[in-house]
């Protein structure tokens, strides 16, 4: 009875038109893990929005496998709190987890303001150079109104602060756990003045690297990373229906 209430929230699915395609499955590659961060994206990016019916049959036909890779993508994405799988009945995208956020948000604020700490105290050769560029990129795509490539590119910023400090497993660890922080992220980015801030704290962070300054990288990060969090009410108030009461 509860997964069949639960089931009278779900939106319909966006049309076929609406969603990216799928891509060709590489040959020398698994397809669960490919079949798994297609699915991943659309979810993050909101392409498939929660509440969406997640498919079986439908996602092996448009991906040409069996069903085996699809329940082991499922597992996946259900593991990471991003799909509610009702045994028997059906599978959907889940609404957002506000406290799961919070939690994302408490170990990426831990991980992030350590990583820029320690790139400040000893500064990585071309690293300021590799993130200058990451921001004319930013800037481009924003000046663009391209939220998708912003957003990636947001992304790929973080992700080279963790390997220029030599943790990149870390960073796959906090993605892991992101999925409903990185969501309400992107329900926040089309906000007026968001992008804008969010580059403003890009750009106080490569600052604070280049000035070699561990305090001033770690208040930059901590400030950046709070953007989402302290308007998760304005974002409710827009889209209650993305959102866990």
């Amino acid at each position: 009875m509860e997964a069949a209430m639960s089931l009278h929230t779900l939106a319909p699915s966006p049309p076929d038109s609406a969603l990216p395609a799928p891509p060709r499955l590489e040959r020398g590659r698994q397809a669960a893990p490919q079949v798994y961060e297609w699915l991943r994206s659309a979810i993050i990016s909101l392409a498939l929005p929660p509440g969406s019916p997640l498919s079986r049959a439908e996602l092996a036909t448009r991906f040409g496998v069996s069903s085996t890779p699809i329940r082991d993508a499922l597992m996946r994405l259900e593991q990471e709190g991003l799909v509610e799988v009702f045994p028997q009945y059906a599978t959907a995208v889940s609404r957002i987890d506000v406290q799961a956020a919070n939690q994302a948000h408490f170990l990426r604020r831990s991980l992030e303001t350590e990583v820029v700490r320690t790139l400040a105290a000893a500064p990585r050769p071309g690293l300021a150079e590799q993130l200058d560029r990451s921001l004319a990129r930013m800037q481009a795509l924003l000046a663009a109104q391209d939220l998708a490539g912003f957003a990636a590119e947001d992304e790929a910023f973080h992700l080279a602060l963790f390997e220029a400090a030599g943790v990149p497993d870390l960073w796959r660890l906090a993605r892991a756990r992101s999925g409903d922080l990185d969501r309400l992220r992107r329900l926040h980015l089309p906000s007026p003045g968001k992008g804008e801030a969010i580059l403003g704290d890009h750009a106080a962070i490569a600052a604070a690297l280049r000035a070699a300054d561990p305090a001033a990288a770690d208040e930059a990060m901590r400030r950046h990373l709070a953007g989402t969090v302290a308007n998760v009410e304005e974002i409710r108030a827009r889209r209650p229906d993305f959102l866990q009461p």
